[in-house]
């Protein structure tokens, strides 16, 4: 019997998915979560095998839980499940610690099969994610200052010069946890794990001037 964490905020998905899993052998919802924070509070409390996590959601966000829950030593697979395909939702989420990546419009068999081969630690990601990974190993590193998008920079510049995550959030009028968010693509990007190498290496590449 596979024991399952869902993740999401929106109610009616929840249940979808609880519905959905009731109706197959071999599987069972222990717990729903409408946040980060209280995915992770569940996951210590239930020791479910597998968590199906969304990535957007209030709170904490899906790619901050996923990180948790590895520093943690959590044992529970993580697999993502979202409507986004973009790279910057599926590599942090990938780096974070993620399992396997599918979207919403998993036919109930794919996400059978993928939560089974999640539970052995097996990677399963969605076609289109599996294409978008592909062409990134075969496409030539592009340019840091490419990749970072302007928002990211501005968020970058501010860490740069001391200003805390409530700080940069009101100078650029958007929500403390939009910066997090984008710190955390930052990180992904220049390959760190923390602001003071994100700034470091910021620096060393020429993203922040001499």
């Amino acid at each position: 019997m596979i024991r399952l964490l869902i993740a999401d905020d929106h109610p009616v998905v929840r249940d979808g998915l609880r519905g959905m899993f009731a109706g197959e052998p071999g599987f069972e919802v222990v717990g729903e979560a409408a946040d980060g924070a209280q995915a992770l509070a569940l996951a210590a409390e239930l020791r479910p095998d597998v968590i199906l996590m969304d990535l957007r959601m209030p709170v904490m966000d899906g790619v901050t839980a996923i990180t948790r829950l590895a520093e943690s030593g959590d044992p529970a697979r993580v697999l993502v499940l979202t409507t986004y395909d973009t790279d910057s939702d599926v590599l942090p989420a990938i780096e974070a610690g993620a399992t396997g990546y599918l979207l919403k419009d998993a036919q109930p068999a794919e996400l059978f099969h993928a939560v089974r081969a999640a539970a052995r630690g097996e990677s399963v990601l969605a076609p289109a994610v599996a294409t978008l990974l592909m062409g990134r190993l075969r496409a030539p590193a592009p340019d840091p200052r490419e990749r970072l998008s302007e928002r990211e920079l501005e968020v970058l510049r501010l860490i740069a010069r001391g200003a805390t995550n409530r700080e940069a959030a009101r100078r650029l009028f958007i929500s403390e946890a939009t910066v997090k968010t984008h710190l955390l693509h930052v990180y992904a990007k220049l390959g760190v794990g923390d602001r003071a190498a994100a700034v470091a290496a910021a620096y060393d590449r020429g993203l922040l001037g001499s």
